[in-house]
């Protein structure tokens, strides 16, 4: 059974916050870690800076496309991720953060996925790409863990 469009709209704008939120905790990250094992982890975060931006700019065309108002500063809700750890050397914990993150995105994308099935093809696949782009992101801190393991 399809999802109103006011339904799609209202997970959109909250996959569009919690975007948001990824792109504030993944500069805080790649920012404020210290140390040689860090590198690594701060160079990809960085990178993924760029694509979480994406993701929320193509959220927000396709909740404008909808009907909906794409929600500014005072009105995004955030998911409550994990924050950034005030210990600059806990790679592991942002590496945790990070994987916590991509999975909620995972699972916000699949929920959207089975709203608009057979009803709504161009949000359905908006929602398959990013879905794909996260677990690549996911598959990959997935991977850094184990180093620490």
């Amino acid at each position: 059974m399809s999802k109103s469009r006011e339904e799609v709209v209202q997970m959109l704008i909250a996959a569009y916050g919690m975007e948001l939120e990824t792109v504030m905790n993944y500069i805080a990250n790649s920012t404020n870690l210290d140390g040689v094992r860090a590198e690594e982890i701060k160079k990809s975060l960085g990178a993924d800076i760029a694509a979480e931006l994406m993701h929320a700019q193509q959220l927000g065309q396709r909740i404008k496309q909808l009907g909906g108002l794409v929600p500014g500063s005072l009105s995004v809700k955030f998911a409550g991720q994990t924050q950034p750890s005030s210990d600059t050397t806990d790679v592991v914990a942002v590496i945790c953060a990070v994987i916590e993150a991509e999975e909620a995105a995972c699972a916000q994308y699949n929920k959207i996925i089975k709203a608009t099935d057979g009803d709504d093809y161009v949000t359905q696949d908006l929602c398959i790409r990013l879905l794909g782009d996260e677990e690549e992101h996911l598959v990959l801190f997935k991977g850094f863990l184990k180093e620490y393991k």
